[in-house]
């Protein structure tokens, strides 16, 4: 699955991919080019030059110099050039991959999604996600690596046959030894240095979580001290890649290097097509040896691969009804026993009870976010397990106790409800939720970065945000919890009476659990647990 996903994203970028393809092999056959043609110049000018002066003026020394400027340029260019259209084409690729394995994360069972921890998803999207680079850049360094092999064996074929035998031996021994010294040293390091890196994302994520208990009870040495053995062993992982990856890199070097003598040894036909053979050689063997970074990168991409493939493959609940729209004008009905309260469209409900009663777990249940809700809750005829996370999105908006804020501004909060959200609509969503006057008090305003889970923000401020962005997602069906937890009398009066005077004007339906007497009023109906 997960090699779908970037298979359909490399397809968006071919064009920029086939433009890296033919810089890749025009660079390698003007390498190679370059160093024949200095190879061969050289050593006819010597040859010239300790002929006597007749043989050196009669030298055509403007020809080769003019080629060798050209290869060289046509090198120098492809290279570069290779080198921007195949990043941008893997960055682009990647970019994409991103939010479709997000979306799939995003859209999967509640269940599934929350048993991961966050930093073991940071990881996955990350440095993971990076590892693929090689899988769309491979695309490119093959045929690049084949196009300087190809025109090292026709500068051989012209310096004699064994001259090309010997070439193509040497670059299979190469090619042979990359694979399989690759494969045996590095795959489990790779392996390592991914786990140590996702346990370390993973403790970081949760240990930041606890930033501000952790900085007042002094517990950094006790913590780093508990990352040690991660920090250790991703350390060790990479040492031993880097020194790993120095002896593929050396056998490499040692097998060109008896491969260009091999060649020069057998060449025939005059030391100035002996020379242009052995260096166009030479440069083939060093485009061919592009593929051992692909060699060396493959364990990590097939690793990455491998932790993505999980993510990749979750695929949302299919609703049990299409018709949401139709839904959305059903009522409402919470039953247990023989109780039943039917909540008509645009009706408004109180869910009362005890702390401990299980409300937040009925509200969970019927968000589609879990399932354990002892109570039958039915939108319509069908009942809510039935129509799946997708479906109940587009029912319900939701303020939930623990509002959960991104690292960005207040209208970056703000604009997740929906897409096309107006500054006018987020400002009377801010009056209605009592939060207009904070925001506009702010010195940037809606553009006020707010931090990590809205850090600049006291606990009510955080709550009448998410209710802010509740009210914009503009859902038949707006379920608060504990929404005016932390607000003053007088606040908690004002806000109430702009939601009712919002419910109404929106014939919006009202789920609403809360303690607070000030709240209360809002609600027609109670279903008490």
């Amino acid at each position: 699955m997960i090699a779908q996903l970037l298979h359909d994203a490399s397809r968006r970028q071919r064009r920029a991919t086939w433009v890296a393809i033919l810089l890749a092999m025009l660079a390698a056959v003007a390498g190679v080019g370059l160093l024949a043609v200095s190879g061969w110049f050289l050593t006819g000018a010597a040859i010239a030059g300790a002929s006597g002066i007749a043989a050196a003026r009669g030298f055509n020394y403007l020809l080769p110099s003019a080629g060798i400027r050209a290869f060289a340029v046509i090198r120098t260019l492809g290279r570069y050039g290779e080198r921007l259209f195949s990043h941008r084409a893997a960055f682009f690729a990647l970019a994409d991959v991103r939010p479709a394995l997000f979306a799939r994360l995003a859209a999967a069972e509640p269940g599934m999604v929350f048993s991961r921890p966050s930093g073991e998803v940071a990881a996955q999207l990350g440095s993971d996600v990076d590892a693929l680079e090689d899988a769309v850049v491979r695309r490119v360094t093959l045929p690049g690596a084949l196009a300087g092999a190809a025109t090292g064996l026709v500068a051989g074929i012209l310096a004699g046959p064994w001259s090309a035998v010997a070439l193509l031996v040497g670059l299979a021994a190469m090619r042979l030894a990359s694979r399989g010294l690759s494969a045996r040293l590095v795959t489990a390091h790779v392996q390592r240095r991914a786990d140590a890196m996702t346990r370390l994302k993973a403790g970081y994520a949760e240990y930041a979580a606890c930033g501000a208990e952790i900085a007042v009870y002094r517990l950094v040495p006790r913590i780093v001290d508990a990352m040690a053995a991660d920090v250790d062993d991703l350390e060790a992982a990479r040492l031993a890649i880097v020194r790993h990856e120095a002896v593929v890199q050396g056998a490499q070097m040692v097998l060109a290097a008896f491969t260009v003598a091999a060649v020069l040894a057998l060449a025939n036909g005059g030391a100035p097509l002996a020379a242009a053979a052995a260096l166009a050689g030479a440069a083939a063997a060093e485009a061919w040896s592009g593929l051992v970074r692909t060699d060396m990168q493959r364990p990590r991409v097939d690793d990455a691969m491998e932790r993505l493939e999980d993510m990749a493959s979750l695929q949302p609940r299919p609703p049990h009804h299409d018709d949401i729209v139709r839904l959305a004008a059903e009522p409402v009905s919470f039953s247990s026993g023989e109780r039943e309260v039917v909540l008509e469209p645009a009706g408004r409900l109180l869910i009362g009870g005890p702390s401990g009663a299980g409300k937040s777990r009925l509200l969970g249940t019927l968000l589609g976010l879990r399932e354990d809700a002892p109570q039958r809750i039915h939108v319509g005829t069908i009942e809510v397990r039935e129509l799946g996370l997708e479906s109940l999105r587009r029912l319900f908006a939701s303020a939930p106790q623990d509002a959960a804020l991104i690292a960005g501004t207040v209208a970056d909060n703000l604009r997740l409800a929906r897409p096309g959200v107006t500054d006018a609509e987020i400002w009377d969503a801010l009056e209605t939720a009592c939060l207009a006057e904070t925001v506009r008090a702010l010195p940037q305003g809606l553009d006020q970065w707010l931090g990590g889970d809205g850090a600049r923000l006291s606990g009510g401020q955080r709550k009448r945000l998410s209710l802010a962005r509740a009210l914009l997602a503009g859902r038949p069906w707006l379920v608060l919890d504990e929404p005016s937890e932390g607000l003053d009398s007088a606040t908690e009066r004002q806000l109430a009476a702009n939601l009712s005077a919002w419910l109404d004007r929106t014939g919006t339906g009202l789920i609403l659990v809360s303690h607070r007497e000030g709240l209360r009023g809002l609600a027609a109906s109670t279903f008490a647990l």
